[in-house]
């Protein structure tokens, strides 16, 4: 009888540490509509030449080469100040402005002449907002870029999109001038 009472003594002090811990945490699930699709431009949407890429510019850095990326150091990645600008987001928006259509498709030339590239695609929120819901919006609007890049023929296995949130703020200040920053996408390349 002592036996059975410290059995289910043991049994008893189990459950409640299971009850206190809350069993495995699950991150929150994202819900919510899809991004919206790319607004159409005449800016020529769709129409890239990699014959005549764009290596140059004040959204592009070049590597050198002719498309071969293996000449080139680019370590793990490029990370900030990489070959590929920024694109930036109006607050609460997923929606690609004239602006940054008009840099991805800049981008679009660059990795269609690197061939090896490879891209991650980070959105950023800034601060204000929940974890959850900024976790969403960066997810929107990296999915928003990759759309973008698709429709100008840059395969879909070279790109990933992670969304960063709030929690890697370029600039850490707390004002109209830091959020604006913060509300990006931005690439990481690698081979």
């Amino acid at each position: 009888m002592a036996r059975r009472k410290g059995t289910l003594g043991l049994v008893g002090f189990l459950a409640l540490g299971l009850l206190a811990c809350g069993g495995p945490k699950r991150p929150p699930a994202v819900t919510g509509p899809p991004p919206p699709p790319p607004e159409d431009t005449s800016s020529g949407a769709g129409s890239l030449n990699p014959a005549n890429p764009v290596d140059w510019g004040p959204d592009i850095e070049p590597v050198g080469g002719d498309g071969d990326l293996s000449s080139t150091y680019l370590g793990d990645e490029y990370g900030e100040g990489g070959p590929l600008a920024d694109i930036y987001f109006e607050y609460d928006r997923s929606t690609l402005s004239a602006e940054a259509q008009s840099t991805l498709e800049h981008h679009a030339q660059w990795l269609l002449r690197y061939s090896s590239a490879k891209v991650i695609i980070e959105g950023h929120c800034d601060e204000r907002g929940t974890v959850e819901y900024n976790l969403a919006l960066g997810d929107q609007r990296g999915r928003a870029t990759m759309e973008y890049l698709l429709s100008l023929g840059l395969p879909r296995e070279r790109m990933t999109v992670v969304s960063m949130g709030k929690e890697r703020p370029v600039d850490p200040g707390h004002s109209d001038a830091a959020w604006s920053k913060n509300r990006r996408a931005h690439f990481q390349v690698s081979r």
